[in-house]
């Protein structure tokens, strides 16, 4: 755990009490500080109680009186579509509001680092997909390497139940937009900015709120060194912002496709090969063919991003290719499952935007395609013609609606996936993959996309019996 800094002695609120939530508590305890808490939550009481903290309603006229802060959950809404009417208590009554990842950042350096020999850095992995796989694939090569390092924020451990840092260690953390938007204090040693497109649009006010809100781990002090994707035009915005010249490697650009050997620092990927430049001159080449672990094209963004903040840490780029190589993924993101009688069936429950299915989609040829949810915002239209798709296979409660979205393919309504996987393994043929990739949210039919991808393995694992 890591204690909270700079309320000892105060009375400090908590809203929402969940994963987050608890862990702030926690943390805040044993930094000192008073905590009373509000959950919305019929076992909310109950809770409180288990926590040993007091349950206090935070709605009401003049909840925050002597209370010198409110910590909101990341799930919890504190702008758009509206404030949580706490949050809106706390912001009337000139309460300082926060989550848990400005906890974090204002606590997370103590006074033993003055006996270090190497001050603990902070990786933040942020960017609409891949940040997951990104940040995990970072935290795997310095494990490789031998570097002490943990993993936490949005995977792994919540920040606040991270250890206390070691002597060089390094934190990798998984920063969603929600998370960012609200901390008080981001300071990253390295910040990456994987890629943007449309997600999260009724919290941020559409797209531009939600590009501004991931901008802020850039913008609010600033990385020593800054990993940006620039395969869309905000990417290039935030290199252009944050660099001084052509020759400033102060940022490392970033690309699944674009060849960027004429300035500054850069790494990218073409033709299924990852390329390192500085100033003009080439200093590594992986062979990205080999890692079983990373398919497609989007993982090999992944792999670049990764890659690139190893290499501000001064990892060399043999033991970074060595680490890719024994890197097994994640699930739920272009898991496989199984094979049989030359099907591959490949878990990316993940999928769960347009964006992140079409990746997947062109990550396999032939694919025997399952998908539907509850759609996003935006439509299927990005997807199409999708010409790697052999048929479709829709699940969810609207099923027959979002079918008739898929122009131009073949289509089957299943509705639910152990139906989907029964029928997509019947039609297949030895070289074609079933794939899951829904390219919506999974809340219509399940608590959330590991339940999802879960369902799917299981149903596999049941063509056998």
């Amino acid at each position: 755990m890591i204690p909270v800094q700079g309320f000892s002695g105060k009375t400090v609120a908590v809203l929402g009490l969940g994963r987050s939530g608890l862990a702030a508590v926690a943390a805040l305890q044993a930094g000192g500080a008073n905590v009373v808490v509000w959950d919305d939550a019929p076992d909310a009481e109950t809770k409180a109680g288990d926590a040993g903290v007091t349950l206090k309603d935070l709605t009401k006229h003049g909840a925050f009186k002597d209370i010198a802060c409110l910590i909101t959950s990341p799930g919890i809404a504190h702008l758009y579509p509206a404030p949580h009417p706490a949050i809106a208590r706390a912001m009337a009554e000139g309460c300082p509001v926060d989550n848990d990842i400005g906890l974090f950042f204002r606590s997370f350096a103590t006074s033993e680092w003055d006996e270090f020999d190497s001050i603990p850095k902070v990786i933040a992995v942020t960017g609409s997909n891949g940040k997951s796989t990104t940040s995990a694939l970072i935290y795997h090569i310095l494990e490789h390497a031998g570097r002490p390092v943990q993993l936490g924020g949005n995977i792994g451990r919540g920040v606040l139940d991270l250890d206390e840092a070691h002597d060089g260690e390094v934190i990798v953390l998984e920063l969603s937009s929600y998370q960012i938007d609200l901390a008080r204090a981001l300071t990253p040693d390295v910040a990456v900015f994987t890629n943007l497109t449309p997600d999260h649009l009724d919290r941020h006010a559409g797209h531009g709120g939600y590009f501004a809100a991931k901008r802020r781990l850039f913008a609010e002090g600033g990385p020593d060194r800054a990993v940006i994707g620039v395969d869309e035009a905000e990417g290039h915005y935030i290199a252009n912002q944050l660099s001084e010249g052509p020759s400033d490697d102060r940022v490392i650009r970033v690309s699944s496709g674009q060849k960027l050997d004429g300035i500054g620092w850069s790494v990218f990927a073409r033709k299924r090969f990852l390329n390192e430049y500085r100033k003009g001159r080439q200093v590594g080449s992986i062979d990205l063919r080999a890692i079983a672990g990373l398919p497609g094209v989007h993982n090999h963004q992944n792999a670049c991003a990764a890659y690139a903040a190893c290499r501000a840490l001064g990892i060399g780029p043999r033991v970074i290719e060595a680490a890719l190589i024994s890197f097994k993924g994640l699930p739920h993101r272009s898991q496989l499952i199984a094979e049989h009688a030359g099907v591959r069936f490949v878990n990316d429950s993940k999928a769960t935007n347009v964006d992140a299915a079409a990746k997947a989609l062109a990550a396999f040829d032939k694919v025997r395609w399952i998908c539907g949810g509850l759609e996003k915002d935006g439509g299927l239209d990005a997807l199409l013609p999708a010409p790697t798709v052999v048929k479709a296979y829709v699940i969810g409660r609207e099923a027959a609606a979002f079918a008739m979205k898929l122009k131009g393919l073949d289509v089957e309504v299943c509705g639910d996936m152990a139906t989907a996987v029964t029928q997509a393994a019947a039609d297949a043929q030895a070289g074609e993959t079933v794939l899951l990739a829904p390219a919506a949210a999974s809340f219509d039919q399940y608590d959330n996309f590991e339940r999802r991808g879960d369902d799917f393995a299981a149903c596999v694992a049941g063509l056998n019996d």
